[in-house]
């Protein structure tokens, strides 16, 4: 992980046992952030949604207003045009010899509109070891595990070991579109030695993640045409071509027997290969965690890793289509059909590499009466591969040692995390370490999202000896 000597044990022994104080105050305090935690998540601040604009802004002043009780050296709700709401907070009692480490979340939540709940979805609720509500553990799970740790220090130090700014952003689950003139209108508050961007997974409830790879995103649109209006079937059907059954199989060979591209895969160096091999994620996983059906299997591995498929290759989705409907139907050979396209970019591959490789595959397999063409939208977002080095990350790995009893595994996430590649390319001389509290059963973005309670118990206590680790001379400074 890191050239740097590790730290020895006597002062890892030492450096830890001065934050014990802190960590029995934290442990003592969990039910009441569990409570802290459920009253954010009754504020349904879905920020894809405008009728839930006012919620966004209710649950940013609501974080100032607790913030604003840990007494910080700043706090403040900002706003630039357009946007919603970012609340940021600094706490610089260290002293300007001491390292600023910023924390990143996010407290904006995906919608619920269309999904069955077993629990109501702003209504926290526990259910054996894990809290169910829209937002649990992504994200408002993960950067209330660092609220927690600084009241601790606060409660029973009076300070933090080290400077600590709080950015939560309010529009994280509708693409982050503003975070990049925030950035620019707000410079200093961005100003740091190292970011924890806690909005990731971990491999399991036993064992602790460190992203460092993510998939881009992209859309595309597949337009099919053939005829100037829609034709009576009956009159014409097996005279003109029909672009439903020609949509279908246009989409069907973008994509081998199993449902992966058969264009754009990315071959990967064998160390690469070795690492993805090495997280292992057993069909028990998948099954429980994608609620695959009993007597279905997951996709098999076909000489790849699992990992692999999953962080490092593209993926193609079809997430909307303008097929006739039991409510539209009609007898009819439908003159147009379009089908829009999800498509995950392997990390360092561009959207527009793989338009290209898509188009050229539409044009082969389309059928010769209709015609093809693949369009791609504006706005995608990057993939994002990280080589993580240095004290920073020696440090973080001790404190998770400590709690968790292993060390940090690095892997890749598979979804797309645009906030992510903006830090990585605007602040990439920077350690930044990308954990968080979900975990395979988390159900982001999904219904019944949750948030395991031992692992933000344990996020909680890494927390508090992730600050003292980064304290240390040498490490950030």
């Amino acid at each position: 992980m890191s050239s740097v000597p590790a730290q020895s044990a006597v002062s890892t022994a030492s450096l830890h046992a001065s934050c014990q104080p802190a960590l029995e105050y934290a442990a003592g305090q969990f039910e009441a952030t569990v409570a802290l935690l459920g009253s954010f998540l009754r504020i349904p601040a879905i920020s894809c949604d405008a009728d839930h604009t006012a919620d966004v802004a209710r649950l940013a002043e609501a974080i100032a207003t607790h913030l604003s009780t840990l007494n910080p050296s700043e706090c403040r709700v900002l706003q630039v045009d357009g946007a919603h709401p970012m609340v940021t907070a600094l706490w610089n009692q260290a002293g300007p010899a001491a390292p600023t480490v910023l924390v990143y979340g996010h407290l904006d939540l995906q919608p619920v509109k269309g999904e069955v709940w077993r629990t109501p979805p702003h209504e926290p609720t526990v259910i054996g070891d894990r809290l169910y509500a829209r937002g649990a553990a992504d994200d408002m799970g993960g950067w209330v595990s660092h609220l927690a740790a600084m009241q601790a220090w606060l409660a029973t130090k009076g300070t933090l070991p080290c400077n600590l700014r709080l950015v939560i952003e309010g529009e994280e689950e509708c693409g982050s579109s503003h975070l990049e003139a925030y950035m620019d209108e707000f410079p200093n508050v961005f100003v740091a030695d190292a970011m924890v961007l806690t909005d990731c997974e971990n491999p399991s409830t036993d064992v602790p993640g460190l992203t460092i790879s993510l998939r881009g995103l992209s859309e595309m649109v597949l337009h099919v045409e053939a005829l100037e209006a829609d034709v009576h079937s009956g009159l014409w059907g097996n005279a003109v071509p029909d672009v439903t059954t020609s949509l279908c199989k246009i989409i069907a060979g973008l994509v081998d027997a199993d449902g992966r591209p058969t264009v754009g895969l990315v071959q990967w160096p064998a160390d690469q290969v070795a690492a993805a091999a090495a997280v292992p994620i057993p069909d028990a996983v998948v099954r429980k965690g994608a609620h695959i059906l009993d007597h279905l299997e997951p996709l098999p591995d076909r000489g790849r890793p699992r990992a692999e498929w999953l962080w490092l290759q593209p993926a193609i989705t079809v997430v909307a289509t303008t097929l006739p409907t039991q409510q539209t139907k009609k007898n009819a050979l439908r003159a147009t059909a379009t089908a829009t396209l999800s498509v995950r970019l392997a990390p360092r591959q561009t959207a527009a590499q793989l338009h290209e490789l898509l188009a050229q595959q539409v044009a082969k397999v389309a059928p010769p009466q209709i015609a093809a063409r693949l369009e791609l939208l504006p706005g995608t977002g990057d993939g994002w591969l990280y080589k993580p080095q240095g004290p920073a990350f020696a440090a973080a790995n001790r404190a998770y040692r400590a709690v968790w009893g292993t060390e940090m595994v690095q892997i890749g996430v598979g979804g797309s995390i645009p906030f992510v590649a903006l830090f990585g390319n605007r602040f990439e001389g920077l350690p930044l370490i990308l954990n968080g509290v979900m975990d395979p059963e988390t159900t982001a973005h999904g219904p019944n999202e949750s948030l395991h309670l031992g692992v933000f118990r344990k996020a909680i206590a890494t927390n508090v000896l992730l600050y003292a680790e980064l304290a240390q001379p040498g490490v950030l400074r």
